[in-house]
């Protein structure tokens, strides 16, 4: 039981924590939140997964899930050359997100407004996790370093939100829940 592995270091008691490469930065810097917000769009995106009945919707979330550990990956690497050894994100999946935007477009009705989140829990969610996803996007900007690999991950969480703000409406769809357009009251 002596190479048991433990769950806490206690490495971090000090407010810092390691890149990959090893470098310790402060807990509190730029790149810990991008990578942060990041993993916390993952379980927002898991809680969707979960929620959904869809095992096309399923699948494809825990393809998305996948893609995301990868990215938070380049926004932790200390250096630009060990982001070289880390898995990629490729053109083919942000394609593939656009695939499935265009699929799910056919199914639903042409959007001429906004609309304002909800309807149900699932819908919900959903937006909550569109929005999280933008805001990983700002958080990983901030910190991209001239980086292909960075650059394709913004890419990739620019599409998913996307991806995200489609797949509420398809659920919105598939549950028979009416949108609430947004209509201002000047």
């Amino acid at each position: 039981m002596d190479n048991e592995w433990k769950i806490y270091t206690k490495t971090g008691d000090l407010g810092l924590t390691s890149l990959i490469g090893g470098d310790r930065i402060k807990k509190s810097d730029d790149r810990i939140e991008a990578y942060g917000s990041i993993d916390e769009l993952n379980s927002f995106i898991a809680l969707v997964r979960d929620l959904s009945s869809d095992s096309d919707v399923r699948a494809i979330l825990l393809a998305i899930e996948d893609n995301l550990f990868t990215i938070e990956s380049y926004f932790a690497a200390a250096t630009l050359t060990a982001i070289e050894t880390l898995p990629h994100i490729q053109e083919e999946d942000i394609e593939n997100l656009e695939q499935e935007i265009d699929k799910m477009n056919e199914n639903i009705p042409p959007l001429n407004s906004f609309i304002l989140p909800g309807g149900h829990p699932l819908i919900s969610q959903t937006h909550i996790a569109r929005t999280v996803c933008r805001r990983a996007e700002r958080a990983a900007i901030r910190v991209m370093r001239d980086s292909s690999h960075e650059k394709m991950a913004i890419k990739y969480l620019n599409r998913l939100s996307d991806y995200l703000f489609v797949l509420a409406r398809k659920f919105a769809v598939d549950l028979k829940i009416k949108e609430i357009k947004w209509e201002p009251s000047y």
